[in-house]
C-alpha cells in the first residue's frame, strides 16, 4: 500500500496546484471540492488558531483579542525531506513564509460570534456563519470543532454547527481546549470520555500555549512537550494522555484523511478523466498551438480556409440558413420586376404610331411595316436589361452575406483575426469577379434576344390574319391607305406585346440559370481558388501574420494547457500511488 504521506502529500500537490490555475470553482464538483482539507471551526478566542499552530508545530499566525482571523486562512503543509521548511498561504499562492509539518490542508476559519460590538456591522454575526458555513458543508470538508473545556459544551457554537452540517458525525472531530484553565475541583471527562456528548470520533484534549509563554517566546517543540508532561502527569488525565495532546490529534486526523482518499480514489479519478476529457474539448474548440515552420503555418492556414468553405457550401445547399433566400430572388423578385416593365406606355396606339412612321421615313412601308416592328421589339427587349442585373447584384449581395455568416460561424477561425479578414476580402473580391461575368451573361441573354428574332412567331401571326380577313380564301390586299389606321396599329402592338410576352417566359427561366451558372456555381466551386495561389507564394513571416491571435485567446489556452497537464501528472500520480 502506499504511504499515507505520499496519499495525503499527492491530494496537497493538486490542491496547490488547482488553486494557483483558479480551478476551485465553477458548476458542479470541481476537483479541489472533491479533495479533502480540514476546516477549524469555533468560538472567538476558543483557541482555534492555537490548536492550528500546535498541530502545525510553527508559531506563524497572528495573535490579539476580538476578531483576528478575519478571512479564511487555506494553509497546506507537507513533509519536507532534507529541505528548509516554508508555509505557503492559498490566498497568496507562490508566496512561501521560511523558518516554519504533518501533510495536511488546513482551513482557519474566523471564530464564530454571538453579538455585534461596536464598530462592528450588525450583520457581523450572520456575515461570519454564513462564511463558515460555506466551508464546513461541503462534503470534503473535515470538520475540527474547538470548544473551550472551561465552557459548557451544550453551548458549543462549533458543536451546535457541525452537528446542523454533519448530522451523522462522520465528518467531525471534537477537540476541547483550555483544560489547564478550568477550576479547581473540575475535569472534562464527561466531555473526553463521550459521556457528556458523544462523537464519532474520539474527543481530543489540547493545552495550547498560555500568554505568559507566547510572552516568553516558548517555541512550539517545547510548548508540546509542556502538553505531553500535563497529560501524563494529570491525576485526571493521566490514563487518557496517549489519546491527548497535538501531536495525537494531527496522527489522528492524518490516518482519517488517508482513509477517506482511499474512499475517493475512484470518484476522484473519474472526476479527473471527466475534466481531462472536457479540457481536451475546449481546446479542440479554441484550436491547438500552431507549428513554427513556414509548412506547418501553411497547412492551418488552408484547413481553416477548407473548414470556411465547408460552413459556406452548407448555407448554400441547405445545411444552414441563407440559401433559400436566392430562390427567393428568383421565385418573386425577378418575376415581380418583370411584371412592372412598362410595355404598355411603349406599346400604347399613339408609341406604335410615332416608331412606325419614323421607321418608315419618307418612304412608307408597301405591305408591313417591318423596321417599324423591329425597333418596337428592340425597344422592348431593352427593358429586360434591368430585372436582370437587379437579380445578378441581389444574388451577389446575399453570397457577401453568407461569406460573413460563415466566416463568423466558423470556429476554427475565430483565434484569427488576422486570417478572417484576409478571407474575407479574398471571398468578397472573388464574388466581384463572378458578378461581373454574371453581369456580362444576362445582358448577352437579352441582347441574344435582339439580335435574331423568332421568325416563325410572326409568320404564324400573319398567317392567322390573312385567315381572319379573308375567310373565303379569294385574293385580298389592305389598302395603302390602312398603314396608319388605328385597327392596323392596335394590331401591330398586339403582336409586337405577344412576342415581347414570349421573350419574358424565356428570360424568366433563363437569368436564374445564368445567375447561377456564374454567380453559386462558382462560388461553390472556386470562392477561393485564387487566395490559395496567393498563400502558396507567401514567405513564413507573411504567414506568421496571417496567423496572428488575440492574446486573451492565447492566454486561455496557455491556462487550459496547464491546467490539462495538472489533471493528467494527478492521473498519473494516484494511479502509481494509490494502489501500491
Amino acid at each position: 500500500m502506499a504511504t499515507m504521506e505520499s496519499l495525503i502529500g499527492l491530494v496537497n500537490r493538486i490542491q496547490r496546484a488547482c488553486t494557483v490555475l483558479g480551478d476551485h470553482g465553477g458548476e458542479g464538483m470541481s476537483l479541489w471540492e472533491a479533495l479533502p482539507s480540514v476546516a477549524v471551526v469555533g468560538g472567538q478566542s476558543s483557541g482555534k488558531s492555537s490548536v492550528l499552530e500546535s498541530v502545525v508545530g510553527r508559531d506563524f499566525l497572528p495573535r490579539g483579542s476580538g476578531i483576528v482571523t478575519r478571512r479564511p486562512l487555506v494553509l497546506q503543509l507537507h513533509k519536507t525531506e532534507g529541505q528548509s521548511e516554508y508555509a505557503e498561504f492559498l490566498h497568496a499562492p507562490k508566496k512561501r513564509f521560511a523558518d516554519f509539518v504533518v501533510n495536511l490542508t488546513l482551513i482557519d476559519l474566523p471564530g464564530l460570534t454571538k453579538v455585534a460590538v461596536e464598530g462592528q456591522p450588525e450583520s457581523i454575526v450572520e456575515d461570519i456563519e454564513m462564511m463558515v458555513r460555506s466551508y464546513v458543508e461541503k462534503p470534503n470538508c473535515i470538520i475540527l470543532a474547538i470548544s473551550p473545556a472551561n465552557q459548557d459544551i451544550a453551548t458549543s457554537d462549533a458543536i451546535k454547527l457541525a452537528r446542523e452540517v454533519d448530522p451523522s458525525g462522520e465528518r467531525t472531530f471534537g477537540v476541547l481546549t483550555k483544560l489547564d484553565l478550568m477550576d479547581k475541583g473540575t475535569n472534562a471527562l464527561d466531555v473526553l470520555e463521550g459521556r457528556a456528548y458523544r462523537l464519532l470520533h474520539p474527543w481530543v484534549g489540547i493545552v495550547n500555549r498560555s500568554q505568559a509563554d507566547i510572552n516568553k517566546n516558548v517555541n512550539m517543540m517545547h510548548a508540546r512537550q509542556k502538553e505531553r508532561e500535563y497529560f501524563e502527569s494529570s491525576p485526571e488525565y493521566g490514563h487518557l494522555a496517549h489519546k491527548m495532546g497535538a501531536e495525537f490529534l494531527a496522527k489522528l486526523l492524518s490516518q482519517h484523511l488517508e482513509k477517506v482518499i482511499r474512499q475517493r480514489i475512484p470518484s476522484i479519478i473519474a472526476l479527473i478523466n471527466k475534466t481531462i476529457d472536457e479540457l481536451n474539448a475546449e481546446l479542440d474548440r479554441i484550436g491547438r498551438p500552431i507549428g513554427v515552420d513556414g509548412g506547418a503555418q501553411l497547412y492551418t492556414i488552408l484547413e481553416m480556409c477548407r473548414a470556411f468553405d465547408r460552413v459556406f457550401k452548407e448555407h448554400l445547399d441547405g445545411g444552414r440558413p441563407g440559401g433559400d433566400r436566392i430562390y427567393g430572388v428568383f421565385d418573386h423578385q425577378l418575376p415581380a420586376a418583370l411584371k412592372k416593365l412598362p410595355f404598355d406606355r411603349h406599346l400604347s396606339q399613339n408609341n406604335v404610331r410615332k416608331v412606325i412612321s419614323e421607321a418608315d421615313g419618307y418612304q412608307p412601308h408597301l405591305i408591313a411595316p417591318e423596321q417599324g416592328y423591329r425597333r418596337l421589339i428592340d425597344g422592348s427587349l431593352g427593358y429586360f436589361k434591368g430585372p436582370a442585373e437587379a437579380s445578378v447584384d441581389a444574388v451577389h449581395f446575399i453570397l457577401k452575406e453568407l461569406v460573413r455568416k460563415s466566416i463568423a460561424a466558423t470556429e476554427e477561425l475565430k483565434r484569427f483575426p488576422t486570417l478572417q479578414s484576409d478571407i474575407a476580402a479574398a471571398a468578397n473580391e472573388a464574388l466581384e469577379r463572378f458578378r461581373d461575368e454574371s453581369r456580362k451573361t444576362v445582358l448577352r441573354l437579352v441582347e441574344m434576344e435582339s439580335s435574331y428574332l423568332t421568325v416563325e412567331f410572326f409568320r404564324k401571326i400573319n398567317a392567322e390574319s390573312e385567315k381572319n380577313q379573308n375567310p373565303t380564301g379569294t385574293n385580298a390586299s389592305t389598302p395603302n391607305a390602312d398603314r396608319y389606321t388605328d385597327n392596323h396599329l392596335r394590331r401591330i402592338g398586339t403582336n409586337v406585346s405577344a412576342y415581347i410576352n414570349l421573350v419574358c417566359d424565356t428570360m424568366r427561366n433563363t437569368i436564374p440559370k445564368a445567375v447561377v451558372h456564374c454567380q453559386v456555381r462558382e462560388a461553390k466551386r472556386s470562392l477561393l481558388n485564387h487566395f490559395y495561389v496567393q498563400i502558396g507564394r507567401r514567405e513564413k513571416e507573411q504567414l506568421g501574420k496571417m496567423l496572428d491571435e488575440d492574446p486573451s485567446l492565447m492566454a486561455k489556452r496557455e491556462t487550459l494547457a496547464k491546467r490539462l497537464e495538472l489533471y493528467k501528472s494527478a492521473r498519473d500520480e494516484i494511479d502509481s500511488v494509490a494502489w501500491k
